[in-house]
């Protein structure tokens, strides 16, 4: 019975370290990677569209972006999007397609990117703190219905917080790693 309280969890910790990469994903901005750009708002025509439901996102190089919109009718919105954006990209129109360039970020830029990276990692902490909470609530609950043994709780507690380490400690070697390919760029 304990252990179905850490299964339920760790479906959870899992979308949170998806979460996590998907996030750091677009701060590597000296890479070219679709995530850069793929969510960005254009307004079109009065409303705001994601760049991804307007054009296919393609990296042919790891400094370059291709950009081709379903329709010409969107390039001007689309590149204008691109330069009021806060990526610092350069982007250039060649004939129905934007090319995007990636320029290797300055020993600054570097640095605010890992501080960004600390930022992240410290709020999927949070995160993973509250689903053990979520957890540990519920386990204490069971206790107090009688569906649980008291033994039961604090293998429960004991199995929760072995998890919960495991998943802290995926983090951290995600952020390491993260930061030193950051360094190495």
């Amino acid at each position: 019975m304990s252990s179905q309280f850490v299964e339920e969890i760790k479906a959870e910790l899992e979308k949170v370290i998806q979460f996590f990469n998907q996030e750091l994903s677009k701060l590597h901005i000296s890479r070219a990677n679709p995530s850069l750009v793929e969510d960005l708002i254009i307004l079109f025509a009065g409303q705001e569209i994601l760049l991804k439901q307007l054009a296919s996102i393609t990296c042919p190089g790891a400094r370059q972006i291709l950009i081709q919109p379903w329709s010409n009718d969107y390039l001007p919105a689309i590149e204008q999007a691109l330069q009021k954006s806060s990526l610092g990209l350069t982007s250039s129109v060649d004939k129905q397609i934007i090319r995007v360039t990636i320029p290797a970020p300055s020993e600054e830029r570097r640095q605010s990117i890992i501080r960004l990276i600390e930022e992240e990692t410290e709020k999927i902490r949070e995160t993973i703190r509250h689903w053990r909470q979520v957890s540990w609530k519920k386990i204490q609950d069971a206790f107090q219905a009688g569906e649980i043994s008291e033994d039961e709780k604090f293998k429960a507690k004991d199995e929760l917080q072995e998890l919960i380490d495991e998943y802290n400690q995926k983090i951290q070697d995600i952020r390491k790693k993260e930061e030193s390919e950051i360094k190495e760029e």
